[in-house]
């Protein structure tokens, strides 16, 4: 097989395996194990193992690591294929690990009969009592030395339940004066009675993942077995399974950084903890970075891979700015999105020396002039946004003001003539007047004025529920401090606003860029409203603590 021109430290990897004449065709896997819904970190997952597969010309399978039934349900097996289509990548074969549960379970016996594995009736908290510190060396277990015959009678009835939960374990021989703790005779099988989402209750004992791993890599012939980071300590227990079971070739573990966001939960516990504990709607949330729920804010899958691709992949972990992002899906979508306006605080504008209606013309896209025009209707009333009027307006102030003039987008200029309050002093209505000659593109008013604002026709504008989002996670992580301390619970805005006709009209899912607003996607709700949710702002406007300025 060629090699190709390396863009990061795994491709230089293989390619000198290429070199060597160690593989003659690239297998990779993604593996997720289904215990929950994958998020952004998987994507980076997705890209570096369907990615390096295909620019290798190779095979990557999806791989369920399903070794752990207590956690682990259909739900999330389904939710995981649906995510990874979306994404766009295909695999080779989905395999489980449970495809290969006799395979592992022969392989523990073989273990046993070399003299490398024993039952340990230790608890679980005298093995971890007994582990040692990273200065001082483990304490062997009293059962170390039980005979092959012993030992293998005693998997067996464990295999055949004769023995309750947490009774016994199987754990490999190993040494537990090791420097790395992970090589201290490790638990490779344990007693769990729970029910698997596949192979039911066929089995009361599991094996751990870091036993499992390694075998059910060579099973699938996997040539690179890429990981991220934390992974890297459990390398040499990786090596010593496949030595010790003589896998020839033996796939070989490479670790890679793993993604971090700031104010971005990166974890499937606490996004569980999220979910459970009602502080978002559910799993699909737009505010969780989890795939479903990305792919319901709108972020065009383009954009995640987009994003990854730029990040690199490196071998030192990091935390990466979650505005750059942001900064992707923007650029994505101000290339791809229709524009339309909307107002998300209605403040009624009456024209009073306008008469009749008119339909104006507006560019689809002004990137694309392609797409064509759309038409917008204009009568005697119309909506702007609250924020684009001020009673009492800062210096350089350029919207709309008593007295003041202030263009509406594709429309004509207006001067604000009369505003009415109610008995609290709020602003309910302005009353305002039409300059004349002022349309847009055919203007000869010779009036200049530096504000132009959105707006909604009054007659024919429609009701909108404009849902806007603010970060998950407040500010900085220190140490000690729990995500429960970091959480925004103000995250998500909902407005009764206008929109203008165009937006009901077209199918749900539709991302458009909504003019001063930002990047919206078009839903509708189960009475038939139109729901606008943000996918991103215009730019960047938040601070350093995650909120909206």
């Amino acid at each position: 097989m060629e090699k190709i021109e390396a863009t990061n430290f795994i491709e230089q990897i293989i390619n000198d395996d290429i070199d060597q004449g160690k593989v003659t065709e690239i297998q990779t896997r993604f593996p997720p194990e289904p215990n929950g819904y994958l998020h952004i970190g998987h994507v980076k997952s997705m890209l570096v193992n369907f990615g390096t597969a295909k620019k290798y010309g190779g095979k990557c399978n999806l791989f369920f690591d399903d070794t752990n039934p207590s956690k682990e349900k259909t739900e999330f097996v389904d939710a995981i294929r649906k995510d990874i289509e979306w994404i766009g990548y295909n695999w080779a074969k989905e395999v489980y690990a449970s495809d290969f549960f006799e395979v592992i379970y022969n392989y523990a016996e073989q273990l046993i009969q070399d003299g490398k594995a024993f039952v340990c009736d230790l608890s679980p908290e005298e093995i971890s009592a007994t582990r040692g510190t990273l200065t001082e060396a483990g304490k062997e277990s009293p059962y170390r030395n039980r005979s092959v015959e012993e030992n293998l009678q005693l998997f067996r009835e464990m295999r055949a339940g004769k023995y309750p939960d947490g009774s016994k374990c199987l754990r490999a021989k190993i040494d537990m004066a090791s420097p790395n703790m992970n090589m201290r005779d490790p638990v490779i099988y344990r007693i769990l009675r729970s029910t698997h989402h596949r192979t039911g209750d066929t089995w009361c004992i599991y094996p751990m993942y870091d036993y499992a791993h390694p075998i059910c890599d060579y099973m699938q012939g996997v040539t690179h077995s890429l990981c991220t980071l934390e992974f890297e300590d459990h390398r040499p227990l990786y090596d010593w399974v496949g030595i010790n079971l003589g896998f020839a070739p033996k796939p070989r573990q490479i670790e890679f950084a793993r993604l971090a966001i700031t104010n971005t939960v990166m974890s499937k516990r606490y996004l569980k903890k999220l979910v459970e504990e009602g502080h978002v709607h559910g799993w699909d949330d737009p505010r969780m970075p989890t795939v479903t729920g990305l792919r319901n804010r709108g972020v065009p899958p383009e954009a995640l891979v987009d994003f990854c691709t730029k990040i690199g992949v490196v071998k030192a972990n990091s935390e990466c700015q979650l505005s750059y992002l942001e900064a992707c899906i923007r650029d994505n979508l101000n290339e791809n999105a229709e524009r339309a306006m909307a107002v998300l605080e209605p403040l009624k504008v009456t024209l009073t020396n306008y008469f009749g209606t008119e339909e104006l013309e507006t560019a689809i896209h002004p990137l694309k002039p392609e797409l064509g025009t759309r038409k917008l209707s204009f009568s005697s009333v119309v909506y702007i946004d609250k924020s684009d009027f001020s009673l009492n307006p800062p210096p350089k102030y350029q919207r709309l003001k008593m007295d003041g003039y202030v263009r509406l987008k594709n429309a004509y200029i207006i001067h604000c003539d009369e505003v009415v309050t109610d008995e609290n002093g709020e602003v309910t209505e302005l009353k305002c007047s039409v300059v004349e000659n002022s349309r847009s593109a055919n203007d000869t008013s010779g009036i200049k004025v530096k504000g132009t604002i959105q707006w909604v026709d009054g007659a024919t504008g429609v009701d909108a529920e404009i849902r806007r989002y603010s970060y998950l996670l407040n500010d900085a992580e220190y140490v000690g401090q729990d995500f429960g301390e970091r959480m925004n619970l103000d995250s998500e805005h909902i407005f009764c606003g206008k929109a203008e006709p165009y937006l009901s009209e077209v199918e749900n899912g539709v991302p458009f860029q909504l003019m001063r607003v930002g990047y919206y996607k078009k839903t509708t709700d189960e009475q038939g409203k139109l729901v606008l949710s943000e996918i991103v702002s215009l730019k960047d406007n938040f601070n350093k603590k995650g909120e909206r300025q």
